[in-house]
């Protein structure tokens, strides 16, 4: 589903921040990525959602070559990449429901679809009973949640996210971390940047450790193949 090949990011003469990476993520495989501050983490999800293209080698995604992707299919690509922050990026001025809505008002889906899929994500993070809330009256938790409901309302078949639970307690970053194991129970392919070592030795998951834009050898063997 996510797959690098020989993958390096160069901004400028001065600064590599990826160096031949090569991966490959199965379909409803769940991932972490980590490394220290500055390892190339952002990129190598920037160059996934296509905000950056890649020096040289593949990055390709769903079986598509996203190096030569015409700049017009970059929108049709994302729809199919769902993306969660560390801060939510939540609209204040609207309600829970309408933050959710977002990603399929944009894609034009029918106002008689939005309702029930809106619903259906949100009842899947635990939150549909407060759809018609600010998502200030929320928790720091469900604030979060709010952000997974609106990455995977239009159902993609690629989850990333960028410290999800940077902000949150021990006891909060396992429901989330759970919730991610959830979707890739269903086939969602989940790639999840993350500082939180615990947390990563807790789940037993594949982990993709970068080093100064390297893949550290062997990174990626512990765990195995899960979902």
């Amino acid at each position: 589903m996510i797959e690098f090949r020989q993958v390096t990011k160069r901004y400028d003469s001065d600064h590599t921040a990826l160096r031949q990476v090569n991966f490959g993520l199965q379909r409803g495989e769940l991932a972490f990525l980590t490394g220290h501050s500055g390892a190339g983490k952002s990129t190598l999800l920037k160059l996934i959602m296509v905000m950056e293209r890649p020096s040289a080698g593949e990055v390709i995604v769903g079986g598509q070559v996203l190096n030569t992707l015409p700049r017009r299919q970059v929108p049709y690509i994302r729809r199919h990449i769902g993306v969660v922050f560390q801060n939510h990026q939540l609209l204040f001025d609207r309600t829970v429901f309408d933050n959710v809505a977002m990603p399929l008002e944009v894609m034009g889906t029918p106002a008689r679809d939005i309702g029930r899929r809106v619903r259906a994500a949100l009842d899947k993070v635990g939150l549909l009973s407060k759809e018609k809330m600010n998502p200030m009256q929320l928790s720091g938790g469900e604030q979060q949640r709010v952000g997974i409901a609106r990455a995977v309302v239009n159902k993609p078949p690629v989850l990333l996210a960028d410290e999800p639970t940077g902000n949150l307690d021990p006891e909060l970053s396992a429901d989330i971390m759970r919730l991610f194991a959830d979707f890739s129970q269903v086939g969602v392919t989940v790639l999840i940047a993350t500082h939180d070592i615990a947390l990563i030795n807790e789940l037993g998951r594949r982990t993709l450790t970068l080093d100064h834009g390297r893949l550290v050898p062997g990174a990626g063997a512990a765990g195995g193949r899960h979902g």
